[in-house]
C-alpha cells in the first residue's frame, strides 16, 4: 500500500485504485482523489445519460399498454411507476458514498457488497447482469426491426399499403454488432458523453414524431374507440387473456421506467465535490420529469388514436404509413438511441471485468498496456488495449449472435425486466438505505418502506406471471406452420 499525501489532509489510498496511474498525476490534478481519471459530469450530462437508459424502446409500446388498463388504470400506473422509480433512485443515490468514511461506490454491485454483505452481493450480481446482457440483446433486436422499417415504409410508398413487402432484418443485426465493436473500444462511459446526448436528443426526436402522428390522427378524425377499462371481453378475448395482458402491460410499465442498474455507474462520472448527491437527485429529478411526460404524451395521444387494438410499436407495426420519410426519420433516430442505450448499459459490464482483471494480473501488458494510436508524428487522443479490444469483441459477437438466433426475444426480455424491476429498483436501493441510515425496525418509516417493498413485489410477480404467458404464446406462434 503506498500513500501520498495531497494538500493538508487528503490521503489518497492507491491501493484502491487499480489503474496503476502516476500519483504525481494525481497530485498535478489529472485525476480525482481516489486516484481515478479525473471526473466532469455535470447535472445536464448524467441526465442524458439517464434519459437515454430510461426511454429506451419500449416507449412506443406504451399506448398497447394503456390499451390494456384503459385511461384511468393506464395513467394512473404511469405515474405511480415514475414516482416510485424517483424516490428509490434518490434513495440509491446516498449510497453512493459511506457517510462515515467519505468512500465511494464504484458500481451498484459494490454498493451492494458493501452495505448489505457477499449473499446479497452474488444475488444482484446475477440479476444485474442477467437484465443488463438481455437489455442489450434487445437493443440488438428492436434497432435491426426498426432499420427494416425504413425499407417496409418505402416500398409501402412506392407500391401501395396492400403490397408484400417482407425483408429480413439480420443482416442489419450484423451490421449493428460490427458498429457497436468499434464504439466499444471507448475506455469508460464517462467518455460516451456525446453519445448520451445524441441518443437523448434522439429518442426525443422519435418519440415527438410518434405523438405528432398520432394527434394528426387524432384531429383529422381517425381516432379509434377508447374506454375506461381499456379493451374489452368479448370475441377475440377471454376473461383470462385480460387479466394476462393487464399483467404483462404493468410489468411492460416497469421496465420502461427501470435505469437504476447502472444509476451508480452514472453518479461516478459527475465532477468531484461536496455536492454529488444533490446533483445526483437533480438529474434524477429531471429525467424522470421529461421520461413521465414523454411516456403520457405517447400513451395517451397513441391510445387515443389507435384505441383499444393499438400496435406493439406504433412506429414500426405500421399504424401509420404516410408521410413515409418522417416515419423514416423516427426510425432513424430509434436506431440512433438505441445504439448509444447500448453503450451506456455496456459499458459498466466491460468495466467491472476489465477491473477485475488489473487487480488479478497488474503486471500483465496484455490487461494493463495501453498502446497509443496515432496518424504519422500525430498522436490521437485515443489509446488501445489488448484485453478491451479482445473481451469486448467477444463480448459483443456473442450478444449480435443471441439475438439473430432468438427473433422472439422480446417476450424473454420483458419476462427479464419483470423479474429485474423489484430487485434492482426497489428491495436493494430500500434495504440499503434503511441498513445506511439504521432506521430501526417496526418505526413509521421502516414499515413506510417494507410496505413500499411488498407492493412492488406483488406487481412484479403479477407482470412475471403475464409475461411467462406471453412468452408462451409467442413460442407457439413462432412454432406454427401458418
Amino acid at each position: 500500500m503506498v500513500n501520498r499525501v495531497v494538500g493538508d489532509e487528503d490521503i489518497i489510498q492507491n491501493s484502491e485504485c487499480d489503474s496503476g496511474l502516476d500519483p504525481q498525476k494525481v497530485a498535478d490534478g489529472d485525476f480525482d482523489e481516489d486516484g481515478r481519471s479525473k471526473r466532469t459530469g455535470t447535472v445536464w450530462t448524467v441526465t442524458a445519460h439517464i434519459v437515454t437508459v430510461v426511454v429506451g424502446f419500449g416507449v412506443l409500446s406504451l399506448p398497447w399498454g394503456l390499451a390494456q388498463l384503459g385511461w384511468l388504470a393506464g395513467v394512473a400506473t404511469l405515474l405511480v411507476f415514475g414516482i416510485i422509480t424517483f424516490y428509490a433512485s434518490s434513495l440509491l443515490a446516498e449510497c453512493y458514498k459511506s457517510p462515515v468514511t467519505g468512500k465511494r461506490n464504484y458500481t451498484y454491485m459494490q454498493a451492494v457488497k458493501t452495505t448489505l454483505g457477499g449473499k446479497m452481493y452474488m444475488v444482484c450480481g446475477l440479476v444485474q447482469y442477467a437484465i443488463v446482457t438481455g437489455s442489450i440483446i434487445g437493443f440488438t433486436l428492436t434497432a435491426s426491426i426498426s432499420m427494416e422499417a425504413i425499407l417496409k415504409s418505402d416500398c409501402y410508398h412506392k407500391s401501395g399499403h396492400d403490397a408484400s413487402c417482407q425483408f429480413s432484418h439480420r443482416p442489419y443485426m450484423i451490421g449493428m454488432g460490427i458498429f457497436e465493436i468499434f464504439l466499444s473500444q471507448v475506455p469508460n462511459i464517462d467518455h460516451v458523453w456525446w453519445l448520451s446526448i445524441m441518443a437523448t436528443l434522439t429518442s426525443l426526436g422519435y418519440s415527438f414524431i410518434g405523438v405528432g402522428l398520432a394527434l394528426a390522427t387524432i384531429i383529422s378524425g381517425h381516432g379509434k374507440r377508447t374506454s375506461v377499462t381499456g379493451i374489452e371481453i368479448g370475441p377475440g378475448i377471454t376473461p383470462a387473456q385480460k387479466i394476462w395482458r393487464m399483467f404483462r402491460a404493468l410489468g411492460n410499465i416497469a421496465l420502461a421506467y427501470s435505469y437504476s442498474l447502472v444509476l451508480i455507474e452514472v453518479q461516478d462520472t459527475i465532477k468531484s465535490s461536496k455536492s454529488e448527491i444533490k446533483v445526483m437527485k437533480k438529474a434524477n429529478m429531471a429525467g424522470v420529469l421529461i421520461t413521465t411526460t414523454l411516456y403520457l404524451s405517447c400513451a395517451c395521444f397513441g391510445y387515443a388514436a389507435f384505441g383499444n387494438y393499438a400496435h406493439g410499436n406504433m412506429l414500426t407495426g405500421f399504424g401509420f404509413y404516410e408521410p413515409f420519410w418522417l416515419i423514416d426519420l423516427a426510425n432513424i433516430f430509434i436506431v440512433v438511441h438505441l445504439v448509444g442505450a447500448y453503450q451506456v448499459l455496456a459499458q459498466p459490464v466491460f468495466s467491472a471485468v476489465e477491473s477485475q482483471a488489473r487487480r488479478r494480473w497488474p503486471k500483465s501488458k496484455f490487461v494493463t498496456e495501453e498502446y497509443p494510436v496515432g496518424i504519422g508524428n500525430k498522436t490521437l487522443n485515443f489509446s488501445i488495449n489488448f484485453l478491451r479490444l479482445t473481451w469486448r469483441t467477444v463480448f459483443v459477437g456473442l450478444v449480435t449472435s443471441v439475438a439473430m438466433a432468438f427473433p422472439f426475444f422480446n417476450e424473454v426480455l420483458a419476462l427479464l425486466g419483470a423479474i429485474s424491476y423489484w430487485p434492482l429498483t426497489v428491495y436493494f436501493p430500500v434495504n440499503m438505505y434503511i441498513a445506511q441510515k439504521k432506521i430501526s425496525p417496526r418505526t413509521i418509516r421502516w414499515f413506510g418502506l417494507q410496505l413500499l417493498n411488498f407492493v412492488c413485489l406483488l406487481v412484479a410477480l403479477a407482470s412475471a406471471c403475464g409475461s411467462v404467458e406471453g412468452f408462451g404464446e409467442a413460442l407457439r406462434i413462432f412454432k406454427s406452420p401458418n
